[in-house]
Formats: structure tokens, C-alpha cells, sequence
């Protein structure tokens, strides 16, 4: 099976949860299971994994993956922030470890899914269909609106700068893939340059 995601740290993680033959354990941020799968040999078939991911992709992938393996799997697509909903409407009230691996994965980063400015890709940026898309909120959220998302989450200083070139852009034609953002973005900061090679 081609790997999804090179996990990393797996040795470290393992020696940090120290799970145990018949433990419960979550990985809330499950990817391609690499993790889980380590996880699913150190608890043995007595052993419970909830494996929960927002990527419909990633829960597909890690089904496949994890079948091979013994143990009690309960997959979940879903937001870990949903972590304590999860766990109870599975009458589940105790777990001994949780794994968070929080960024995106480099399956994300190589399928055309618009979350690198690295090639020309469809502006999207979801993990599942149910959100908005990137081309969405970037052609129409308000100026104001983009510059807190930017600032926020982003932690750019100069978001506003950045929200008032978008907004300009979009008036003259709708920002829909990866490079056209990553150009006005590079427009809009001091030595905007500097991400290029």
C-alpha cells in the first residue's frame, strides 16, 4: 500500500503514551494511521482506537490500513474539538492516551487540493466538502472579515494590507487558484519576494 503520510517522531510518541495491551487510546488526528497502526500493535486486539480526521480521504485511507491489524477500531470523521461528543455517544468515559498531531500532512500538500501555492491548484483548502472553500471566502467575506482570519489564524502583521489586495484583485476577477492568491499576497507585503526561490 504507497504510504499517505510519512508519520514522524512514531518511536518517541509510543515511548511518551507507553500504551499497553487492552488500553484506550485516540488519535484524534489520524491521517494516513501511522501512528494508530503502532498504536493498534501495542494495545493488541483487547485494545480500543478511535481514530477520528475532518479528511474523508484520510479516514478512507486509514480504514484500509488498519483493517490489517487487530484490535477494536472506531473511525470517526469528525473535528477532535467534538473530542468529549465523540467519546460519550460511544459510551466511552475513559481513554488511556491521546495523540494530537496537529499541521497537514504531506498527502495534503501533493494531491491538487489547493493547500500549496507551490503549483497552479483550484483554490479550495477544505478537508471535507462540507466546508467552504478557500475561493469562497477569499471572493466573498468583507475586508474586514479577511484581515481578522488572516491576522488570526495566519498570524500575519500585515493582514490588513493583504485583505484590502484581495478585495481590490476580486473586483477586477475572481481569485480561484492557489497562484493567484500567493501573487496577491506577495503584492501586498514589504519584500514580497521573499517566499520565492
Amino acid at each position: 500500500m504507497p504510504e499517505y503520510h510519512q508519520p514522524v517522531l512514531v518511536r518517541q510518541t509510543l515511548a511518551l503514551l507507553d500504551p499497553k495491551q487492552g488500553g484506550v487510546f485516540v488519535d484524534a488526528t489520524l491521517g494516513g494511521g501511522g501512528h494508530s497502526a503502532e498504536l493498534l500493535r501495542k494495545i493488541g486486539p483487547t485494545g480500543t482506537l478511535i481514530g477520528i480526521d475532518r479528511d474523508p480521504q484520510a479516514i478512507q485511507f486509514a480504514g484500509k490500513r488498519l483493517l490489517a491489524t487487530d484490535g477494536h477500531i472506531l473511525l470517526v470523521e469528525g473535528n477532535f474539538a467534538d473530542l468529549a461528543e465523540i467519546l460519550s455517544s460511544r459510551d466511552i468515559s475513559n481513554v488511556d492516551g491521546a495523540l494530537f498531531d496537529f499541521g497537514v500532512s504531506s498527502h495534503q500538500l501533493d494531491t491538487p487540493r489547493g493547500f500549496s501555492f507551490q503549483r497552479e491548484e483550484p483554490l479550495d483548502m477544505r478537508m471535507g466538502a462540507d466546508a467552504k472553500s478557500a475561493a469562497d471566502i477569499v471572493n466573498n467575506y468583507s475586508e474586514i472579515e479577511l484581515a481578522r482570519i488572516i491576522r488570526e489564524y495566519g498570524e500575519e502583521r500585515f493582514a490588513r494590507r493583504i485583505a484590502k489586495a484581495i478585495v481590490n484583485r476580486r473586483h477586477k476577477e475572481a481569485i480561484t487558484t492557489t497562484t493567484q492568491l500567493a501573487d496577491v499576497v506577495v503584492t501586498a507585503i514589504p519584500g514580497g519576494g521573499r517566499w520565492q526561490d
